[in-house]
Order: structure tokens, then sequence, then C-alpha cells
């Protein structure tokens, strides 16, 4: 799909209230998209809607949780309504959670599998078969994580999710192929957003101050979400099965190939040193 100019078409971001989600759409209406928007907590989605709409996209914003299957069902029902299949379909709502395997509770594993996973499955369920019925190239997008490839100690239920999303995105790009539309996983990396703040934490992750020093070694590392959506969008325009963006999701992307023994092995160094 050529994402170079997107005047005429729709594209759709799930968590476009703030982050990743809300700079990729406001780089795809930037270049001429129409926007359809989703996001949980309503004021960010109402902030998100104005900023758009601010800089002269046609929006429909909706409060939806992803995990929920009839509120996404609702949400597609509305979008279809307005405008028909999308052309660009962003799958990028999620939480965060820090926390040995120990410390997780089966209540968080529901929590963080509802939403991740399923808000992807949800999105991908509800809009992909009518961007393969309308017969046009399109693309879906799905944010996981270097984690998917590379988890650190106390990740194993987020990594477990992001794990999900990127063999799922991997096995719908050759499924998906014949049809026209492309599928890409987006793995990040360290990315200066409020993901730690808001993040379910347990155990030493959830001391004040390491919530302190590790959102500030987001800031410090200094990559924002806008560049971000720049690459996510170049990623798409190759039609890459797996995009790490970030210097640091790169390195450990390669590492994971090619030197994974010493990666397990940094980790059960690094789970001694932060239990």
């Amino acid at each position: 799909m050529d994402v170079r100019d997107l005047t005429g078409a729709t594209a759709l971001v799930t968590g476009a209230g703030s982050g990743i989600g809300r700079e990729l759409a406001r780089e795809c209406g930037r270049r001429g998209a129409r926007l359809a928007i989703c996001e949980l907590d309503e004021g960010r989605l109402g902030e998100a809607e104005e900023d758009l709409r601010g800089l002269g996209c046609e929006v429909l914003a909706r409060r939806v949780d992803v995990g929920s299957r009839a509120e996404m069902e609702g949400f597609a029902a509305d979008v279809h309504g307005e405008w028909g299949a999308v052309d660009l379909l962003v799958n990028n709502a999620g939480v965060g959670l820090g926390g040995f395997f120990l410390e997780t509770s089966l209540d968080d594993w529901e929590w963080i599998v509802r939403t991740n996973f399923f808000g992807v499955v949800h999105g991908c369920h509800l809009f992909v078969p009518e961007m393969v019925k309308r017969g046009r190239p399109g693309h879906v997008v799905n944010v996981a994580s270097a984690a998917a490839y590379a988890p650190l100690p106390a990740q194993s239920a987020y990594a477990a999710t992001k794990s999900a999303i990127l063999g799922l995105s991997v096995a719908m790009h050759g499924e998906l192929r014949s049809a026209g539309i492309g599928v890409t996983a987006i793995c990040p990396g360290f990315i200066d957003t409020a993901i730690v703040e808001r993040s379910r934490l347990y155990g030493a992750a959830a001391d004040p101050e390491n919530r302190r020093r590790t959102a500030a070694f987001y800031r410090r590392r200094g990559y924002g979400p806008e560049r971000v959506a720049r690459n996510t969008l170049r990623a798409v325009q190759r039609n890459r099965a797996v995009a790490p963006i970030s210097a640091e999701a790169w390195g450990l992307y390669y590492a994971s190939r090619v030197v994974p023994g010493f990666l397990r092995w940094a980790n059960g160094r690094l789970a001694g040193w932060v239990s």
C-alpha cells in the first residue's frame, strides 16, 4: 500500500488518545487521511479528536474498550456505516504490566490478554474482512514490542501478549498477500511515552523510586512517538512483516537470531539483580 499520500483514504487507529497511537493518527492525517479513532479514556479521546480536527482532518471518534467484543462490534458498525472499509488499520491500543510470573495474578493475566491480544484480534476480525471484500490494496499494522522476541525479566505476561501479536501478524502477512492486504508487526523499543506511569507494576518494579527511574530513562532516551509514527509508515510502504523501530529494537532483533543463548544468559543475570 502506498502511504506517501493518503488523500481519500480511511485510517483507523485504536488507542489514539496519546503516545504512539495519537502520533500515528496525526501522521496519517497530515498525509490526507480521514481518521477513525478510538480510546478508552474519554478525556484523552476528546483531546485527540480536537487536535486532529485542528489539523483539518475528518474524524470519527468513539470511546471503546478494545478488549470488549461488543464495543468493538459497535465501533466497526459505525465506521463501516459512515465510510465503508478502512484502508489502513492500526491496532495500537495496549497496556503494560511489569512483574515476575510468580507476582502476576490470574486476574492480571486475563486483563492484559483481553486488552493487548484480543484487542488486536477484534480489530483484525471486524475490519479486515471488509478490506478484503472491497478488493483494493490495504494494510494492517499491529503494534507488538521488542519484548516479543527479546523479553526482559518481569515482563512475562506483557511479553506473552506481544509475542502472540507478532506470531499472528507474521501468519496473516502470508495469508492476506494474495488479497493485496499487507500486515506489519511494529516493535518500537524504548519509546518516550506514558506507558511506565500507566502500567501495572508488582514486586521490585512497583517501588515508586524504580518507577521514577524507569520513566526518567525513557525520557532521556529521547525517542519520541512521532519518530515511531514516521518509521511505522515507512515500514508499511515497504510491506515489512516485522519492523523493529528504534536502534535497541533492531539490536535485540538480530541478537535474538544470532546469539539467543547470550540473551537467555543475560536475562538470568538481570533477573537476579532486579528481584
